[in-house]
């Protein structure tokens, strides 16, 4: 126990006038009398609470028993800015670390891209959803690794990411296609997740914003979209459970995946609900887009009515996993499966231009935005987590108030001009009187 206390009492004291405690060493063992102290190097942890900046850390107190305790400090940054705070913190950590004897670890400098991404597969691409995990894998099959896979860390700068930007669009404009701004940052976006990963792991890699690299401009594309007359057709031909599945899509604007991962228990009849709680993605159920995703979405009574009416046909399957639309194998329907056997051929008997499930989702949108609802609720019946994001892929759907307004405007300028004719010439302008 002395020699214990001996070697507290030896530990650098805090700076003076300093209200935070210097962290000390954590001990992993002793050899006899000796105390063999395990010196770890801390970054802190730094969160937003309530509005403002706190930082944490760790440190070890000794207990009246002789035992070593570890517990954790904080410290609020009232009214900073992020940047502000953290610049705030460092010098706090820089105490702890120095008292503690503590050096940052060496950055891994060895090893090319490839051997990441291997890491990677083996310790990330398990946890990510099915659809993620595919799309990366896609991203890295047929352009991150033959372009960069032997490119050494240290050589991941901005001017060889630039480099790899003009290949992607060069390569495919031989082709006679032209690949798509969007495209390209998709696939800069998931070599940037593997690259921040490895960079946490301790790799020395360089750090390359996506604002610092020049992407090919393009115009951008309007999606593709039923209106109101190709919904009607489109519900009246279909055969069940065709016709149910797009009634569902046509008045909730749910995602496809969502509507094939509906059970019978998250329809709420009661209270006029239904609760999007899962999605399918090629037959197998897991959870939906993102948290904003999952809500209860409200029941139209014609809704309910379908609804009612579906169950109780004989289209309806029993199914183990209580599903709304099962295959005969008792099991959710796949969405690409449905959409090229079922959905297109029917878009081209009925003369429809070809879409896919998402244009029912493009239509509701378009349709509340066009009878006038604020943009806050279309937001909030896709279950978008910013209204940016409703604006940014329907700003191009005109309101019918807009056309109103401006329908009314033009009949008055028109109807002047006949009217007084001449008096415009005289009648003096506002604007010019204002002035």
């Amino acid at each position: 126990m002395s020699n214990r206390l001996e070697k507290f009492e030896s530990l650098p004291d805090p700076a003076p006038n300093s209200t935070f405690q210097v962290a000390t060493p954590s001990f992993t063992g002793a050899k006899g009398t000796r105390i063999v102290p395990k010196r770890r190097f801390q970054k802190g942890t730094f969160v937003e609470r309530n509005g403002h900046w706190m930082g944490m850390w760790r440190v070890d107190v000794l207990q009246s028993d002789g035992t070593i305790k570890r517990e954790q400090r904080s410290k609020t940054f009232v009214g900073l800015s992020e940047r502000a705070a953290r610049a705030a913190f460092q010098p706090i950590l820089d105490s702890v670390n120095a008292a503690s004897g503590a050096t940052p670890p060496v950055p891994k400098r060895a090893g090319t891209l490839s051997s990441v991404i291997r890491e990677w597969r083996e310790q990330v691409a398990g946890t990510l959803k099915p659809s993620t995990r595919k799309t990366a894998e896609s991203h890295l099959r047929r352009h991150i690794e033959p372009m960069l896979g032997d490119c050494a860390l240290q050589e991941l700068t901005t001017k060889r990411l630039q480099s790899f930007v003009t290949v992607l669009s060069a390569a495919h404009a031989a082709n006679g296609r032209k690949r798509s701004r969007k495209t390209i940052e998709n696939i800069l976006l998931t070599l940037s997740s593997i690259v921040s990963t490895a960079r946490a792991w301790g790799y020395a890699i360089p750090k390359v914003s996506l604002s610092e690299l020049c992407l090919p401009q393009d115009s951008p594309r309007q999606p593709r979209f039923f209106v109101l007359r190709d919904l009607q057709r489109i519900v009246r031909t279909a055969d069940e459970p065709l016709s149910t599945i797009c009634f569902l899509l046509a008045v909730t604007g749910m995602r496809i995946g969502e509507v094939l991962a509906l059970r019978r228990q998250d329809l709420d009849f009661h209270r006029k609900l239904i609760k999007v709680r899962c999605s399918t993605y090629a037959g197998q159920i897991g959870t939906p887009k993102s948290k904003a995703s999952i809500a209860d979405l409200p029941m139209p009574p014609a809704l309910e009515s379908r609804l009612k009416r579906y169950l109780s046909s004989r289209h309806y399957r029993e199914n183990d996993l209580d599903l709304l639309f099962a295959n005969r194998r008792g099991r959710p329907y796949s969405a690409n499966k449905l959409r090229e056997k079922k959905l297109r051929p029917l878009l081209t008997r009925l003369r429809i231009p070809l879409a896919g499930f998402h244009a029912f989702r493009h239509a509701v949108a378009s349709e509340l935005i066009d009878s006038g609802a604020p943009i806050t609720v279309v937001q909030a019946q896709l279950r978008h987590s910013d209204p940016r994001i409703t604006l940014g892929l329907y700003g191009h759907v005109i309101p019918q108030s807009q056309r109103d307004a401006l329908g009314s405007l033009a009949a008055r300028v028109a109807n002047t001009r006949r009217r007084t004719g001449l008096q415009l010439l005289t009648r003096p302008r506002i604007a010019d009187s204002a002035a």
